[in-house]
């Protein structure tokens, strides 16, 4: 097979895999250690740095590789078959590192010159005071994963613009340097991906810093009069495309639980009767259920794409609630089979530490993002269906 060349810099799709292979492998190596700290390595960041993975969404302008979402949706996929935390900032560095690319050109070099990793949280908690040519902001924001490694983050804030009618939704950028981080991630899954909270106490940001979702999602374009028609993210809906890894971590562990599943049920006789569950038509049939499984939420991401890729082409007619619920659909599809593959295995795969114990409770930690509930998903979907507005973002 050829190698896929990107736009950018001299690189390609197998380069960034081989990246995403590393960084997974590393992450695995040091996955006590991140549960423990509640936070990857500088190591992993580093890495995810080094193999250009941290700028593979960039437009090529900026000397990226600019990839487009099926590679991004592979590079997030390799890595959570060996660590979904890992894989959880290898999917959002990249992805919040092209968030300036919807900022004024001002700002947008600012920030990406500046080199630094950005988080987000798009939760719109905080408060803005205008002051000037741009606005104080405040707030308190939980969850704002990869915060430990950025330089900037973006926070949820409803503006009111002189020239608006209404409070707008935007993403401020503020360097980290100017807010508090609250080191108070202690969870059950997830564990690596330190999402913290933070503290922002009347940060200023000019307005070239302001990143204005409402026209980001609305016009997919970014405020410029020029820019790139052929930079992927001009031409796709703005949340169900950011929301992309999701799927892609949980059908990763998913991958990787499978594996896992073969071969320790390859190994093991019951105690009950002697037979080998390889022979047995009770493991058989619950890898091939499993396998179908798998097989069916691989097929809906690749749906998922092609329904963003071919967005406009279709006259942007999807609405947001079907790429939710295909999504969120995925997801539980990967959790079943990761709640299945346990409770098949028996007590032998309860030990702490394993692989198994760790990708069980990391995809279920993906399960419960915001953007992953699935009742939350059919109910918006359904209501579509029938022609009344869901009112979700995608």
């Amino acid at each position: 097979m050829a190698s896929q060349l990107l736009k950018g810099e001299t690189a390609t799709v197998e380069d960034l895999l081989a990246g995403a292979e590393r960084i997974g492998q590393l992450a695995e190596k040091e996955a006590a250690e991140a549960e423990k700290n509640a936070t990857i390595s500088q190591n992993v960041v580093d890495l995810i740095r080094e193999t250009q993975i941290a700028r593979m969404m960039l437009p090529k302008k900026y000397g990226g590789p600019q990839a487009d979402l099926k590679a991004f949706a592979k590079v997030v996929r390799k890595v959570a078959n060996y660590n979904i935390s890992a894989a959880w900032l290898t999917y959002l560095y990249p992805l919040h590192n092209m968030l300036p690319a919807f900022l004024p050109e001002k700002g947008a070099d600012e920030i990406i010159n500046q080199g630094g990793l950005i988080a987000d949280i798009f939760a719109a908690l905080g408060k803005a005071e205008r002051d000037g040519d741009g606005y104080l902001i405040s707030g308190k924001w939980s969850f704002v994963s990869g915060i430990n490694y950025s330089d900037w983050v973006g926070v949820g804030v409803m503006i009111q613009f002189p020239e608006n009618e209404k409070p707008v939704y935007c993403l401020p950028m503020l360097k980290t340097s100017e807010v508090e981080i609250v080191h108070n991630w202690d969870t059950f899954g997830l564990r690596g991906s330190g999402s913290n909270q933070i503290i922002a106490d009347n940060v200023y940001v000019p307005m070239e810093r302001i990143l204005r979702l409402d026209q980001a999602e609305l016009t997919r374009r970014p405020p410029l009069d020029e820019y790139d028609a052929e930079y992927p993210f001009y031409h796709v809906p703005f949340f169900p495309s950011f929301y992309i890894g999701f799927g892609y971590m949980a059908l990763g562990g998913a991958e990787r639980m499978l594996k896992e599943f073969k071969t320790l049920t390859e190994k093991r006789v019951r105690l009950m009767d002697g037979v080998r569950e390889s022979e047995s038509p009770r493991s058989q049939r619950v890898l091939a259920e499993m396998t179908t499984d798998f097989q069916i939420a691989e097929a809906l991401l690749d749906k998922y794409i092609d329904l963003l890729v071919n967005y406009e082409k279709d006259g942007c007619q999807t609405p947001p609630s079907e790429f939710f619920a295909i999504r969120t659909k995925v997801i539980k599809l990967c959790v079943d089979i990761a709640v299945r593959s346990l409770l098949t295995l028996g007590g032998g795969a309860l030990y702490k530490g394993g692989p198994m114990e760790l990708f069980l409770r990391d995809i279920m930690a993906v399960a419960t993002h915001k953007t992953s509930l699935v009742e939350d998903a059919v109910a918006a979907y359904g209501k579509d269906l029938f022609g009344f507005e869901s009112g979700v973002r995608g």
